[in-house]
């Protein structure tokens, strides 16, 4: 943790060293103030990795003129912000917002359109680094992850810290952006400390302190708790997580079911998920916002005709199948409508997709002006049910 005395066993972030306990503040090899100190420092081993403002980073480093601008990557003027650099943050903006209200907060934000194709490469890039450290690594988006390296500090190699700093030098060396790391002895509290102090941060949480650094926290801080849940948590005049560990684990579970013991838990420290590296897609979409609010079945048809398409080509190089299918609608006050429908087989074509999809909107079509349309195929398989001979025709969506 920052401002960690200079007693407790010490690494240097930027050239690996382990500076002595009871030694300056700085680097004795290179002079760097990027030294983390922590009494379990080398005996943790589940790590939380998660590269900062990605879409952003890729761009600015890809345009040095961008550096000290503040970037919006997102939908244009109609869309959402996919993610923004840290000056835009600084001006209120953040990831999600609808881009219109993210123009009013930074008038003189860049805005530019998503290039997945080069994030995904960057992205893939960061994961073969993480995947050369341990086999154990866990995606829980194109560039973050968690990370178990206990197999490597058992067999004696450099400890987990020192790995994982050396990963973060690595990725921000050869790839130009940055990550930041935290590191703990379970995934809740290694995701909780790889938020404490971005961008470029290297956060710990050990066993001996947890209890006490997560009590005063909010309860949103807790992974799951939405904010409906935080709302009835303070109706029940729970609002710090403090105030969880002082409630009873059965009187969580009265109030509020499963999810009480998992607050209960989680309030303590406890977690005990694995790090899964044989983590399954659930499901396979895309959407698209309109330049300008519809209600027309033919122009909302003929969209979610192109996205059918579009989630086809992402199931057949994902070598997956959907057993359901999801349509999205949000509309032009920004709420959403979400519909779903059994298949009787599943399939990876895009029209089956397509007559299960346009069924669906014809229900919805009301009259409704809809800002933004999406398709989905969901309850994923292999492919190998999928769409049986009779089903097959050469007949296009």
């Amino acid at each position: 943790m920052a401002g960690a005395p200079l007693t407790q066993p010490g690494l240097c972030r930027d050239c690996g060293a382990r500076p002595p306990a009871g030694g300056g503040g700085r680097c004795p090899v290179c002079a760097s103030p990027r030294v983390i100190r922590h009494p379990e420092l080398f005996d943790l081993a589940i790590a939380h990795l998660d590269c900062d403002a990605f879409y952003a980073a890729i761009e600015k480093r890809d345009d040095p003129a961008l550096l000290d601008k503040p970037v919006i990557v997102g939908g244009g003027k109609r869309g959402v912000v996919a993610t923004c650099c840290y000056i835009a943050r600084l001006r209120g903006v953040h990831s999600a917002m609808p881009m219109y209200r993210a123009l009013q907060a930074c008038p003189d934000a860049v805005v530019l359109r998503p290039n997945m194709a080069k994030y995904q490469a960057v992205g893939g890039a960061v994961r073969a680094l993480m995947r050369d450290l341990t086999p154990a690594v866990e995606p829980l988006s194109i560039d973050e992850a968690y990370m178990d390296l206990r197999a490597r500090h058992d067999s004696g190699a450099e400890s987990a810290a020192e790995a994982l700093a050396g990963l973060a030098r690595t990725i921000e060396r050869d790839l130009g952006v940055s990550a930041s790391i935290g590191l703990s002895f379970n995934k809740f509290l290694a995701k909780l400390a790889s938020d404490l102090d971005k961008p470029r941060s290297f956060s710990v949480i050990g066993r001996e302190e947890c209890r006490a650094f997560l009590r005063p926290l909010p309860v949103k801080r807790i992974w799951g708790v939405g904010p409906a849940l935080a709302a009835k948590l303070a109706r029940d005049g729970i609002n710090t997580i403090g105030q969880l560990q002082d409630r009873d684990e059965g009187e969580l579970i009265a109030l509020y079911g499963a999810m009480g013991r998992r607050l209960a838990h989680f309030a303590r420290g406890e977690d005990e998920r694995e790090v899964s590296s044989r983590g399954k897609r659930k499901s396979v979409s895309a959407e698209t916002t309109f330049e300008t609010d519809t209600g027309a079945v033919d122009e909302l048809a003929s969209t979610l005709r192109h996205l059918c398409t579009r989630v086809a080509g992402h199931m057949a190089r994902s070598g997956v199948a959907g057993q359901a299918v999801v349509l999205k609608l949000k509309s032009a006050d920004f709420r959403t409508r979400t519909r779903t429908a059994s298949l009787a087989h599943p399939t990876a074509r895009a029209d089956v997709l397509y007559r299960a999809g346009i069924k669906l909107l014809k229900r919805e079509a009301d009259g409704t002006l809809f800002r933004l349309i999406g398709i989905g195929a969901a309850r994923l398989c292999g492919p190998e049910a999928a769409d049986p001979p009779d089903m097959l025709d050469s007949a296009g969506p």
